[in-house]
């Protein structure tokens, strides 16, 4: 049964495979901005799922909160859940929930990561200036919309251990959609020229703060076409007793079970505790406890050598131990 972090980030998948869909129909007037839409979701839907699973699924972890009018007119101390107007309990935002998993949980999105979105809401907050696009802002959009789904596929293979390979993750080049494709239309009034010009000067700056790595901003679309032959997937046995009943661990599970890494871990520690410092006394801690599967998985480049240095990621119930040697913030 998934928990619900997991079915989170499945609807999240949905979201992005309908923006995928959408956008890859041969003749569809609205498709830039309804790709826009749909994987904004998708990555909003994913933070979340990422927060729920950081949090043990605690749903109050991804819930809006607010102060609420006395009757003296004064506005409460307190924090209420916030509701939309049928009662409902309203979530945090895609913006609010990149700043809480960065500040609450010291799991942040690489900058690039940070910057495709920020573009792409761009495109999703001006879609409804845009009338007959021209060639220009619909060549600027893919190029964001597939830095987007690289991205994309990169961050939940590694937050929730879910790979997409069986699905089609690509946007189709725009020479596929005929030779009108180049032509320039007319647009409703000077916004679009405006946002094109944005996206482009902002695509091209070079930040020098940027990590390198596996995420981009904005990618151009080269097609060729080459043979190639898949490999299958090995299935493994996971047993310490030869003689018990074969079972299969999928990357998913490992990673709903320890979500945390060690800068995770030691942001909850210092969020938690009022005496809490990274010292030899909090290693002397923590290093016993990772012998205990209970508490901590660590991962090795090659899993059947076991050598190297190795990764280790924590169950969030290895707090409890730390418990007993800190004291809680009031």
């Amino acid at each position: 049964m998934r928990s619900r972090s997991q079915t989170l980030a499945r609807k999240s998948v949905d979201a992005m495979v309908a923006a995928i869909e959408v956008y890859n129909k041969p003749s569809f007037s609205y498709r830039e901005e309804t790709f826009s839409i749909l994987a904004i979701n998708a990555w909003e839907l994913l933070l979340k799922a990422r927060i729920l699973q950081l949090s043990g699924n605690k749903v109050s972890a991804v819930l809006k909160y607010e102060k609420r009018r006395k009757a003296n007119g004064e506005m409460s101390s307190k924090l209420y859940r916030a509701k939309n107007r049928s009662g409902t309990h309203l979530s945090i935002g895609l913006f609010k929930a990149l700043d809480l998993l960065e500040n609450d949980y010291g799991d942040q999105m690489p900058k690039s990561v940070r910057k495709n979105i920020d573009l792409l809401c761009e495109v999703r907050d001006n879609s409804i200036h845009f009338v007959n696009k021209g060639f220009d802002l619909a060549l600027l959009v893919q190029q964001l919309g597939t830095a987007c789904l690289k991205n994309y596929l990169v961050a939940i293979r590694r937050l929730f251990g879910i790979d997409l390979s069986d699905y089609n993750f690509f946007l189709m080049p725009l020479a596929f959609y005929g030779s009108d494709a180049g032509m320039q239309g007319v647009a409703l009034n000077s916004e679009e020229k405006k946002l094109s010009k944005y996206l482009r000067a902002e695509t091209q700056v070079s930040d020098p703060d940027s990590e390198p790595g596996d995420f981009n901003v904005s990618l151009n679309v080269n097609v060729k076409f080459t043979k190639s032959k898949s490999e299958d997937a090995e299935l493994v046995r996971i047993t310490n007793n030869p003689g018990a009943t074969p079972i299969t661990l999928k990357e998913e599970d490992v990673r709903e079970k320890y979500p945390w890494d060690y800068k995770i871990l030691t942001t909850r520690l210092s969020k938690r505790y009022s005496d809490f410092k990274i010292n030899k006394d909090y290693h002397a801690i923590r290093k016993p406890l990772e012998a205990n599967e209970q508490y901590c998985n660590k991962r090795y480049l090659d899993p059947a050598v076991k050598k190297g240095v190795g990764k280790c990621f924590y169950n969030p119930n290895i707090i409890q131990e730390f418990d007993k040697y800190y004291k809680k913030k009031s």
